[in-house]
């Protein structure tokens, strides 16, 4: 069985991927695609080396447009849902961090980002707070909304549930998508602040489908 440590923090691991990837599924929308409040479910099989795997679900994932406070057009509001689901091969642990990647067409340098509702574990846990998010033309940014580990036993759970999401400043047309970002291995630890484990390291991202935000 091989070793590997210092592989990085396990929250900013895949980062710069992450927004490559978004960047180029969000750009993908023409801005008379209408958001429809159901997506699609989704799937994907990630396996180690040494035959290790790690299983990531989504489904009942939901998103609609709401009225913003501010009522101009470069307010905008919506609502989230959700179930995340991810299980790993006997001994295998983790951790698993779900996003949000939004994107602007215009210059929204001046985004403020909050958010109420709650999200439940396995066990039940509520979250609400603000975020502020810099973006420039042509960018996009990678929300963290959560993340939770994942033991070596068996199944964890996230499931968002009606948060609102209010972003101001944002011109023109403007997009989101999930990511469940997976990160595994037997023997999983990060000590030190630093990735640690044995055998093959996992990683694996599940992105949910672009949706219109106005």
């Amino acid at each position: 069985m091989s070793k590997f440590s210092k592989l990085g923090l396990r929250r900013a691991a895949g980062a710069a991927a992450i927004a490559a990837a978004a960047a180029v599924g969000l750009a993908g929308i023409g801005a008379g695609d209408a958001a429809a409040a159901k997506l699609p479910n989704g799937y994907k099989k990630a396996v180690g080396v040494d035959g290790e795997v790690v299983q990531t679900w989504r489904s009942a994932e939901s998103a609609y447009a709401i009225p913003t406070v501010a009522n101009n057009p470069t307010a905008r509001g919506f609502v989230l849902s959700g179930n995340y689901t991810v299980k790993a091969s006997s001994g295998v642990a983790g951790n698993v961090a779900l996003k949000y990647i939004i994107g602007c067409q215009i210059d929204v340098s001046g985004i403020e980002l909050g958010f109420g509702g709650s999200l439940d574990y396995t066990g039940g846990a509520s979250l609400s707070g603000s975020l502020s998010l810099p973006l420039k033309p042509g960018q996009v940014a990678v929300v963290d909304i959560t993340d939770k580990d994942l033991s070596d036993k068996g199944v964890t759970a996230i499931q968002l549930s009606q948060v609102s999401f209010n972003i101001n400043g944002c011109g023109g047309y403007a997009s989101a998508r999930s990511a469940v970002k997976v990160i595994a291995a037997k023997g999983f630890n990060t000590d030190g602040g630093t990735v640690n484990g044995e055998g093959s390291l996992i990683q694996s991202t599940l992105y949910g489908k672009p949706f219109s935000i106005g």
